[in-house]
């Protein structure tokens, strides 16, 4: 299956800098590695920004990643990330500010070790939401090229307001037929996967502190209302190390994770995961510590 035509491939691996954009399974990530493969051919060293929080190629649901691909076999067997971001939620629209500050912050990473980096955005392209996303993401990070990938029209209006705005240099590449949309369910049971990854054995529960808390906890806030959520495991240099999952019992709160060697502070998310299934709910973190 030819992804983009070859002429496509061998300009893009030459940039600095490119950002795919599309809808939901219009080959975004297949882009990308085969980009990646083809500047790591000519000497290139790539660093690809996972930006889908809910149907990541790379590391856990509610995070963006950083993997930095220096070898054709690295293309195929897909390192571990090298950096992670917190978001909190697997829905881009419900956390645009933590979405484009995360992507803005692994991409400035990233310069420092990469020769290309490849953003595969999330695939949410339209309405307000969609729009404001690109806008920001564009404005912060500068892309050489923007390629979008699209079965029709669908992404005219976020072009136009990319080239009005930025005078953005927008490749225009058409998803191939082959590729079919994934199902709910599928995308659903590829979560699960993901998280079951990120709190694979051996996990260990730490006893936290109020204290510990991005955003901070108010005082006097009953600790069970946050058990059950999900939070990112904060290394005290701003980066992410992982993910856990508060537990309150016995007056005592506490982390359930693998990635607590390391760990300073914990930002909070807003899901609830069950750990048996994966299954995640929705909080609201205002109404869920403020009680509005």
């Amino acid at each position: 299956m030819e992804i983009a035509p070859d002429d496509v491939i061998t300009e893009l691996a030459g940039v600095d800098i490119v950002m795919v954009i599309g809808d939901t399974d219009t080959g975004k990530t297949t882009l990308a590695l085969t980009v990646a493969r083809e500047a790591i051919g000519n000497g290139r060293t790539v660093a690809v920004v996972d930006g889908d929080v809910g149907y990541p190629m790379n590391g856990p649901p509610g995070c963006l990643s950083l993997t930095v691909f220096r070898t054709g076999d690295d293309v195929d067997r897909l390192p571990a990330p090298e950096l992670l971001h917190f978001v909190g939620h697997i829905d881009p629209t419900r956390l645009a500010l933590q979405q484009v500050v995360a992507t803005t912050s692994l991409v400035g990473r990233a310069r420092e070790i990469a020769d290309l980096i490849i953003i595969d955005t999330t695939g949410v392209i339209s309405g307000v939401a969609g729009q404001t996303l690109r806008y920001h993401e564009t404005e912060l990070v500068r892309p050489d090229r923007i390629v979008a990938m699209h079965r029709g029209g669908e992404l005219e209006p976020v072009i136009g307001m990319l080239t009005r705005f930025f005078d953005a240099n927008v490749v225009g590449v058409r998803t191939a037929s082959e590729l079919n949309p994934s199902t709910p369910d599928q995308r659903a049971e590829h979560r699960k996967r993901r998280f079951a990854t990120a709190f694979a054995a051996p996990l260990d529960t730490w006893k936290v502190r109020p204290t510990v808390f991005a955003p901070t906890l108010p005082a006097g806030l009953d600790l069970s209302r946050i058990d059950g959520v999900l939070v990112g495991v904060q290394d005290g240099a701003g980066s992410c190390l992982g993910v856990g999952r508060l537990e309150y019992g016995d007056d005592t709160l506490r982390v359930r994770t693998n990635r607590g060697e390391g760990m300073r502070g914990l930002r909070l998310g807003s899901l609830r995961i069950d750990l048996d299934t994966f299954h995640t709910t929705p909080v609201n973190l205002r109404e869920l510590m403020f009680g509005f």
